[in-house]
């Protein structure tokens, strides 16, 4: 199972965001959550999923705003489960807390541990954080311009609908598309979630 913990940054200083975020979340991954997704303290979201495409998304869409340190933990949970996220417990949740505070010091604010280890030193964890670390340093480095033509082709358009839609010619599109990575990010997406999915995979037969 994954876990991520998301704490908002500087809470005390900025609007809540994390209402936001859990409707936000509901809407979009409701189906594949294995309990509501739910705010664990005041300025704190927490989520559950058996799904690592599901985790991986939302890894990429809390890191996004930059106003999140976000931990995914991966281990096995306590069953049954209860009725809300913040009453469940297992090694996962463990783990999610620990990455979580872990992500305070790391330049692209995500951490992810394995079952409840506390140095973080599971070897395929680490492969996984080193790698999913990049891929953010490039996401971070994307200009506005490519994030409006990466959520046009997120919501389903072809390249060639991007462009009419952005009111640019195919050629600008395919410039911009090269120049926010959007290739590469495609291309290392579906290995990391078969990492992620390995991870679990590993982490249940090792409970």
């Amino acid at each position: 199972m994954f876990v991520i913990t998301a704490d908002q940054i500087d809470s005390r200083l900025n609007d809540d965001l994390v209402a936001a975020e859990l409707d936000r979340i509901g809407a979009a991954h409701g189906a594949s959550l294995g309990l509501p997704a739910d705010r664990t303290a005041g300025d704190e979201l927490q989520v559950l999923t058996a799904d690592a495409a599901t985790a991986f998304g939302l890894a990429l869409e809390l890191t996004r705003t930059r106003e999140f340190h976000v931990g995914i933990g991966i281990g096995p949970v306590r069953l049954p489960l209860p009725e809300t996220t913040r009453e469940a417990s297992g090694p996962a949740f463990f783990a999610a807390r620990d990455a979580a505070a872990r992500a305070k010091g790391s330049g692209v604010r995500l951490a992810i541990q394995m079952q409840s280890d506390p140095s973080g030193t599971s070897e395929k964890a680490v492969d996984i954080e080193a790698l999913l670390g990049l891929l953010l340093i490039v996401r971070e480095r994307r200009s506005d311009a490519g994030w409006e033509l990466y959520d046009l082709l997120q919501a389903g358009m072809t390249q060639a609908e991007a462009a009419t839609r952005l009111g640019i010619s195919a050629p600008a599109a395919s410039a911009r598309a090269k120049a926010a990575n959007l290739r590469a990010e495609a291309a290392a997406s579906d290995p990391l979630v078969r990492l992620l999915e390995q991870t679990d995979l590993k982490a249940a037969l090792e409970d």
